[in-house]
């Protein structure tokens, strides 16, 4: 078997061949009349025309010898076979495809549409020039890009040996269509927030950090979709508002969890979290039938349809059924206790680190669709406190394959509730929790003019890399990759 370096230098030779014909091998515009999806969609009026037709596309593989050659063309809408004969293709011509053709050009063919003896829909090639002279080779067909990190570093190589992964990213675009076309008819408003911050607010991240040379300050990427930027929205009036946008983590890497990733964020005034719900609810089951036709999912071991009843659970009571701890009034010794019971490894002792370590062994069993409500106040710093059981608030999350896939609450307004709340997490900040959340006193100073009641939801690719049954990673077109030779 050839090795790397002497494919190179055989292609590098038929490059030559290119130019000394006349052909340029790199061409900015080549002859196509269409795609090759409207090609097979209007194969039959072509074929009866019998007119001349130019199409283009990547050879994904070549058969035949001789006189003969089927070569089958990929432009990422659909695969057509393309057919060279010695006695129909321009004589120059077939002799240099011949010589200077390789499976993993892209190329430009005009012919006649026919059909083969076997029945294939084919175009009589009568002429050819080259779009892009490949000097490197396609991974082997059989058996493609094997290794997880080469995958990830070539993904436009896996894309081209496999169309089913280009069809999942094309279902992904739907998805945050079908999501914004959806907010926008329920008369939400689009807007655009900061990514830079000067803190980090909306959640409990630990933040990517850069400085502004022009300001001379450090500064942050954002953590949410611009969550304390949008409820300053709904106090300047805006009655609906929504991004859909990037965020960034500084955090570990897991099949759910990416440093860089696309959420949705709504903002809803007048509204609170029951009023989410229900409209989240409508949300969720308009994208399962429009981006896949069902609302029947597995996923992750677990099968839910959302189209059935979606049951609350509640976080406290859920907890101490299935662990016996309270979690309202359990001291942190008490909660460490029962975690090493149950043999959770846990990080940080603090009250909120512990809370939340019980729930997230809790949720595995959960299939939904469910929300998730009445969640402690400790691990809830930006929602308002239920009124029908104190020290828990007014907050909601999708449930679905033991995980929650999206968060939303009545939002606090209360200002003097939210400067002591930020009081908190400034004091775990200070004790090393570097996932605490850091305070915004302007927005508290913003809470202090005024803000309607308002409701709050987010979602992000996680919802659709779970819909889809595949790792995050897998969803995402290029993720981040430690660069070759790098620590």
């Amino acid at each position: 078997m050839a090795s790397l370096d002497e494919i190179r230098a055989g292609r590098l030779h038929k490059l030559a061949l290119l130019k000394e014909a006349g052909m340029d091998a790199y061409p900015a515009k080549v002859p196509r009349d269409m795609s090759l999806g409207q090609a097979k969609a209007t194969f039959k009026d072509h074929e009866a025309s019998g007119k001349a037709v130019s199409l283009s596309g990547r050879v994904m593989a070549v058969r035949g010898q001789g006189a003969i050659f089927f070569v089958v063309l990929d432009d990422g809408t659909a695969r057509f076979q393309a057919v060279f004969k010695k006695d129909e293709t321009d004589a120059k011509l077939f002799k240099l495809f011949v010589d200077a053709a390789d499976v993993g050009d892209i190329v430009s063919v005009t012919g006649t549409f026919f059909v083969t003896q076997k029945g294939e829909e084919s175009v009589q090639v009568k002429s050819w020039t080259m779009a892009s002279k490949s000097l490197a080779p396609l991974p082997e067909k059989w058996h493609g890009l094997t290794d997880e990190d080469e995958r990830f570093r070539k993904r436009y190589l896996d894309m081209v040996m496999t169309p089913e992964l280009r069809e999942l990213f094309m279902k992904k675009s739907k998805f945050w269509d079908v999501t914004r076309t959806f907010l926008k008819v329920n008369g939400f408003l689009e807007v655009e927030t900061p990514t830079i911050e000067t803190t980090t607010g909306g959640a409990e991240a630990r933040p990517f950090e850069t400085h502004h040379n022009d300001f001379d300050i450090d500064v942050f990427m954002r953590i949410s979709v611009g969550e304390l930027w949008q409820k300053r929205l709904m106090a300047a009036g805006f009655p609906k508002t929504f991004e859909i946008g990037r965020a960034y983590r500084n955090e570990g890497s897991s099949p759910e969890h990416l440093q860089e990733f696309t959420n949705m964020e709504f903002y809803w005034g007048y509204a609170d979290y029951r009023d989410g719900m229900r409209l989240v609810q409508e949300l969720y089951r308009t994208i399962a039938r429009e981006v896949f036709g069902t609302t029947k999912f597995t996923t992750r071991g677990h099968t839910f349809d959302l189209a059935d009843e979606w049951k609350e659970v509640n976080y406290v009571d859920e907890v101490k059924r299935q662990t016996g701890i309270d979690v309202l009034t359990a001291s942190e010794k008490e909660m460490e206790a029962k975690l090493r019971e149950l043999g959770v490894t846990y990080e940080g002792a603090n009250k909120e680190r512990l809370t939340d370590t019980l729930w997230k062994y809790c949720r595995r069993n959960i299939s939904g669709p469910a929300f998730l409500t009445h969640h402690p106040k400790l691990v809830s710093a930006l929602a308002k406190e239920s009124k029908d059981r104190p020290g828990t608030v007014e907050r909601f999350q999708v449930l679905l394959a033991g995980s929650e896939i999206g968060n939303g609450y009545s939002e606090l307004n209360d200002p003097v509730d939210q400067r002591s709340r930020f009081e908190i997490q400034k004091k775990l900040i200070e004790s090393g929790d570097e996932e605490a959340m850091m305070p915004d006193w302007e927005f508290v100073d913003m809470l202090e003019h005024g803000m309607p009641p308002t409701c709050g939801f987010g979602f992000g690719d996680r919802l659709f890399a779970f819909l889809v049954d595949k790792p995050l990673r897998e969803t995402v077109l290029f993720p981040l990759m430690r660069p070759k030779g790098g620590k």
